[in-house]
């Protein structure tokens, strides 16, 4: 163990907002854009799963994005995407597809399935204003090249960042993202350090979880963790069904924040352009 000296306390809890997007699928909007100051550098936070084909069939056909990075972690089902930039994969049960949209491209994620549970999330992570245009880049990492950190019955899959020695599969200078799946037996106690700069948050998805500081965050919630000077990490412990959570923290970027629809610039002047871009086919 860490040994934390001060674990962060939750500052408040959320409760996702149901909504559909693409063509219609339902999912959870657990990170809003009216929280994506205060939970800088992450934009947004779609958590999905069903077992009605008809909730995700009709998946995400061609959509443009601009300005950011998202990276969508499958727990259960099949999804094809391709992008303008001639990226094809398939992201399966486990799996990570990790893009950085940069200056452009269109995209579509399609289920490979008809039937049985589609379940996971998509993360939106925001890029410095440097690198908004820079060259899109792409990377499918399946469940197994995703590192893992095992022991005390405990299992900490390190998507990115690093747990107690496990480096995760992306790591990104400027944002420095933590993005662990946290799967834990009844009543463990688990630790992550973390600089008391980052913001951070943790979504629960099965089980419930207390903090150190007496909170208790049931499924499906997220708890928004305070930025304490002199805080040292996050100290948690499951109930008694054991639970399962994603910890997500990063270091903010402190730049304005320009949003229209896929578009993610610092301006609306560069929101203007990019949409001009997209209708002119210049985009990607």
């Amino acid at each position: 163990m860490h040994n934390l000296t001060q674990p962060r306390a939750v500052e408040r809890l959320v409760a996702g907002q149901p909504t559909s997007d693409g063509a219609g699928v339902k999912l959870t909007r657990v990170l809003p854009h009216t929280l994506q100051q205060r939970l800088d550098p992450f934009l947004m936070l779609d958590a999905f799963g069903s077992d009605q084909a008809n909730d995700y069939i009709a998946g995400f056909p061609d959509h443009p994005h601009r300005g950011f990075e998202t990276i969508t972690y499958m727990l259960e089902g099949r999804v094809r995407h391709r992008d303008s930039a001639g990226h094809e994969g398939l992201l399966q049960s486990g799996g990570v597809q990790w893009m950085t949209a940069g200056r452009g491209v269109i995209h579509s994620e399609l289920p490979e399935q008809e039937e049985g549970r589609m379940e996971g999330f998509q993360l939106w992570l925001n890029l410095p204003a440097r690198n908004k245009l820079c060259e899109p880049w792409y990377r499918d990492i399946p469940s197994s090249e995703i590192p893992q950190w095992e022991g005390e019955g405990m299992v900490v899959r390190v998507i990115a960042g690093e747990h107690r020695g496990v480096a995760g599969a992306v790591q990104r200078e400027h944002t420095e993202p933590l993005y662990l799946d946290v799967h834990l037996p009844p009543g463990a106690r688990f630790e992550q350090t973390l600089p008391d700069s980052h913001n951070a948050f943790v979504y629960v998805y099965r089980g419930a979880v207390r903090f150190d500081s007496g909170c208790s965050v049931p499924r499906q919630r997220m708890a928004i963790l305070a930025n304490t000077p002199g805080s040292d990490g996050v100290r948690l412990k499951a109930g008694e069904e054991g639970a399962r959570l994603l910890l997500i923290a990063g270091r903010p970027l402190g730049e304005p924040i320009a949003q229209y629809g896929p578009f993610v610039m610092n301006t609306q002047a560069e929101l203007m352009q990019a949409v001009r871009d997209f209708q002119s086919g210049r985009l990607a």
